[in-house]
């Protein structure tokens, strides 16, 4: 990655993103996604940052894996755990593991890093202090492995 795209990264990642509140506005999205599904980056926080994009195949079946995963595991009437930069024409999307959420909203000295960022730019090293639960590594091995 060239010196001025990690500035670049992390800028988007540090800037505004709107929330998919309710599992409708997940469905369009992924919907949204998946029209574009050519060049995305899929970085899985705390394993090695990807070098090259998905292939469309891949990232498809990277929001199918990753919708059933949410929907399993965050019990709830409304989503609220996946942000995009703008909805209707994303280019970064953070996606917040259901297991490890601390204050994925409002505001906090420390907030958690995302399970997984999805952006169009080569991604960063974002330096997760977090652990990362076995049963999460055994997922994300199992999909790509």
């Amino acid at each position: 990655m060239s010196g001025e795209q990690a500035p670049q990264y992390l800028r988007q990642f540090r800037g505004g993103f709107k929330s998919t509140m309710r599992w409708h506005q997940l469905d369009e999205l992924w919907q949204t996604l998946a029209r574009s599904a050519e060049g995305w980056y899929v970085y899985a926080v705390g394993h090695e940052v990807p070098q090259q994009p998905l292939t469309a195949q891949e990232f498809q079946h990277f929001l199918q894996q990753i919708d059933q995963l949410l929907r399993k595991e965050h019990e709830h009437d409304y989503c609220g755990i996946v942000y995009a930069d703008d909805l209707q024409a994303p280019s970064m999307v953070k996606i917040y593991d259901p297991n490890n959420l601390g204050v994925s909203c409002g505001f906090s000295e420390n907030p958690p890093l995302p399970g997984w960022v999805l952006s169009r730019i080569p991604p960063v090293d974002l330096e997760s202090q977090q652990v990362l639960p076995g049963n999460r590594r055994r997922w994300w091995a199992r999909l790509f492995g």
